[in-house]
């Protein structure tokens, strides 16, 4: 069994208690808060049956290596993953969903913006996340807390070579669809219905040469003002949110 780690804030922990409380092995709380939010979590926790232990905010601090745990935080045990890309669309195939919904990362490192763009992928019901192991960040607890519990509910695959799995994408028919701001076409102006992996680079540099050209389509986001791009998980959302609208 891997070894165990932090979650912390109310909503990584709060989607832990309510996905998979046997993973949680204890919760650590701020007994000086007092307030409803805090009342109701511990009443969760305890209808759970999960072992509660009161703490100061300097020792949730160093648990969760921030200040911003929000009085809470849980030691948890790692919940079973799908192993791979491929069996999470093999079970969506055998499930009968017909047109996944991917959204490919190329370069994002920085953990808040992955947090963002898992909790964009929840909101929006994209069937996973992928990212290369070698430009990216992995799941971390700022990822965690800043993804607002969707570290536990969105795949997230970091595969090793981004372009040969962008390639497997597509035979199975997925059509990969890159951003790019000298792209011909907008994203309003192409069938997001179908089977889609959406691929975003980076803000500054973008997606790398090689993950663009492998891309079947690129397109933009139309940008009206002096400011040149979005950040990614800005941009991830209207990406994603078009689709979802096209899907109807």
């Amino acid at each position: 069994m891997s070894s165990p780690k932090i979650l912390f804030g109310f909503h990584a922990v709060g989607v832990r208690l309510k996905t998979a409380p046997q993973s949680i092995i204890e919760v650590y709380y701020e007994a000086t808060r007092r307030d409803a939010r805090m009342r109701q979590f511990l009443a969760r926790a305890k209808e759970a049956g999960v072992r509660l232990i009161e703490a100061d905010g300097l020792r949730l601090a160093k648990l969760a290596g921030s200040h911003g745990h929000q009085g809470v935080a849980a030691r948890v045990q790692a919940v079973a993953q799908l192993h791979s890309l491929d069996d999470l669309l093999d079970r969506l195939e055998a499930e009968g969903v017909a047109n996944p919904l991917l959204l490919v990362l190329d370069g994002v490192t920085d953990p808040h913006n992955l947090g963002a763009c898992l909790r964009v992928a929840d909101g929006a019901g994209a069937h996973a996340v992928i990212a290369p192991k070698d430009h990216a960040v992995g799941i971390n607890a700022t990822v965690a807390k800043v993804a607002s519990g969707a570290a536990e509910t969105v795949p997230y695959f970091m595969v090793t070579n981004l372009a040969r799995t962008l390639g497997e994408l597509k035979e199975r028919n997925i059509w990969v669809i890159g951003t790019s701001g000298d792209a011909d076409k907008t994203l309003y102006q192409v069938d997001l219905k179908g089977p889609v992996a959406l691929v975003l680079g980076a803000e500054g540099p973008g997606m790398r040469q090689l993950t663009r050209k492998t891309c079947d389509e690129l397109v933009s986001i139309p940008m009206k003002g002096a400011v040149e791009s979005l950040n990614v998980s800005v941009a991830s959302a209207v990406c994603l949110y078009e689709a979802l609208r096209q899907r109807g």
